[in-house]
């Protein structure tokens, strides 16, 4: 989601850069937009070498976009808190490219309401409501 400012907003697309996680358990690829404490977007690659992607990690992969959109700072720790609702596929093969966006609803300190859906050649294939707890732990 473009900013609605016109300000073009610098970030850098490497999603270890804001979190801690590293493979196997970092599941974004690339941050494709952002806007901090606002929405994110990102890419997810289903590496052939896996077989397929659990649909649950799907959850993951919008967690962990939404803590970067709710503004996480190298260094800062997030947990994900609550699943409000989800949907989820029953698999998602080998070499699918996965769009995942997510949207800060509101924020409370350090707790935020995130909506993400992922997409899969334009469809959407998962979707969930979060609380994600993001700050110094």
């Amino acid at each position: 989601m473009p900013s609605i400012s016109g300000e073009a907003t610098l970030f850098n697309p490497d999603p270890s850069h804001y979190l801690p996680h590293r493979s196997p358990f970092l599941f974004v690829d690339r941050i494709i937009t952002l806007e901090p404490g606002v929405c994110a977007t990102g890419e997810v690659v289903v590496t052939a070498g896996c077989g397929c992607f659990p649909p649950v990690l799907l959850l993951e992969s919008m967690a962990q976009l939404g803590g970067i959109a709710a503004g996480q700072q190298e260094g800062a720790g997030g947990v994900l808190a609550a699943i409000e609702r989800g949907e989820l596929p029953a698999a998602v093969p080998a070499g699918a490219r996965l769009l995942v966006a997510t949207r800060i609803v509101k924020s409370f300190g350090t707790l935020h309401l995130v909506e993400g859906e992922v997409r899969s050649e334009g469809k959407v294939i998962a979707s969930a409501t979060l609380t994600l707890a993001v700050g110094k732990m």
